[in-house]
């Protein structure tokens, strides 16, 4: 009987039955509850992405209208090169429009305003020359035009001789880095400033450089009006010693230079009125204050001068 069970049991199929899970089961409460929290993470990822979107989207908008100093001194913004006629009406019309600013400058007004105005005379460097002469000199000639050194210097001297302060524009094609106004033409400018404020306190009014040292404090930005200061340290004999800075309209000090200048000895045989009219000689007495301002055509020589 009992190996009959067995057999019975044996050839009986095995049957299973397999009950849905209810509602109420933890594993599919669990199962809820996990894809619940994965949507979530994903609509707050969402939400992140859009809002990290947003504000780098703003960030940029604001960084093209007014870029932050760093950045627009590592990648400045793209510009034209100078235009390659300087006799053109478009370069004609920037450098009017350039000189215009230049006697608008607040930093020239109040100059002009000072208490002591009458101590002061103006010139502008190279007017005075003919132009076959300008040509042939590095600031008012290679370097001359709209985009470069656009405008003739304008200088305020003392009447002492003892200083002065000089107003010139620096275009985009003189840079080293873009955008940044190249260290070599700056003690270009600095060599002729300082030349200028030493010769006319020489014997002869003839002068070479002896030596010259630059110390740069920040980087210059092209396409700017910077105001050059000079002022006579000492003199003796042959020899005139001077200091001057290279400034932002605001003030901000961008190159220091200190300067020896020697008479030669053979100076005197020398012509010197090629100098003086490079300098710009000092106006007579009934010329005080504020210097005609120079034609446009003649505008696009510029440069300050210093015959070596």
């Amino acid at each position: 009987m009992l190996a009959t069970s067995l057999r019975v049991a044996r050839s009986a199929p095995l049957r299973l039955r397999v009950r849905p899970p209810s509602s109420s089961s933890p594993c599919l409460a669990r199962t809820y509850a996990t894809s619940g929290v994965a949507s979530g993470r994903s609509l707050g990822t969402l939400a992140t992405l859009s809002l990290a979107a947003g504000v780098s989207l703003s960030a940029y908008t604001l960084g093209a209208l007014y870029p932050p100093s760093l950045i627009s001194l590592l990648y400045p913004r793209p510009a034209p090169p100078p235009p390659p006629d300087a006799s053109s009406p478009e370069s004609i019309a920037y450098t009017a429009q350039k000189e215009q600013e230049l006697q608008s400058l607040p930093a020239l007004e109040a100059h002009r305003k000072r208490e002591d105005r009458d101590d002061w005379y103006e010139v502008r460097p190279h007017a005075a020359l003919p132009e076959e002469l300008r040509a042939n000199k590095l600031t008012s000639g290679a370097l001359r035009g709209p985009g470069k050194l656009a405008l003739l210097p304008l200088a305020r001297v003392k009447r002492d001789e003892s200083e002065a302060v000089i107003f010139m524009h620096l275009g985009r094609g003189l840079c080293g880095h873009d955008g940044i106004i190249h260290g070599g033409l700056l003690a270009t400018l600095l060599d002729e400033a300082l030349g200028r404020n030493a010769i006319v306190n020489l014997p002869s009014k003839v002068g070479v450089t002896a030596t010259l040292s630059i110390r740069y404090r920040a980087p210059t930005r092209a396409d700017q009006f910077v105001v050059i200061r000079t002022a006579l340290t000492s003199q003796s004999g042959r020899k005139a010693l001077v200091k001057g800075t290279v400034e932002a309209l605001d003030g901000t000090v961008l190159v220091e230079a200190d300067a020896v200048f020697v008479q030669p000895r053979y100076a005197r045989l020398l012509n010197t009125d090629a100098v003086r009219k490079s300098m710009g000689e000092p106006p007579s007495v009934s010329g005080r204050g504020a210097a005609e301002p120079v034609p446009v055509p003649v505008l696009i020589a510029e440069g300050e001068g210093k015959v070596k």
